[in-house]
């Protein structure tokens, strides 16, 4: 008897939404995983998705969160005078 070969097909994720993990998520912003965990603790950081116990980042969510932290030298307000 021979078997069907069933490929199920897999959902993949489309870019931006890949699920991370928090060494990941961590690696990618060039943190310590110590530090997103304070985050969560503190609701800061960039936003997550809690699968049961499993932490989850987003790439997007990640992108996003970089991108409103960001600073460029004109957006700094300086108090000293050079």
């Amino acid at each position: 008897m021979e078997l069907e070969n069933h490929n199920p097909t897999i959902l993949a994720p489309r870019d931006g939404h890949e699920p991370l993990t928090e060494v990941d998520a961590a690696s990618r912003l060039g943190l310590k995983v110590a530090t997103l965990r304070a985050w969560r603790h503190q609701r800061r950081g960039p936003a997550f998705v809690r699968l049961g116990r499993s932490i989850r980042y987003l790439a997007s969510d990640l992108e996003a969160f970089m991108h409103a932290h960001r600073e460029t030298p004109d957006s700094r307000t300086s108090t000293t005078a050079l």
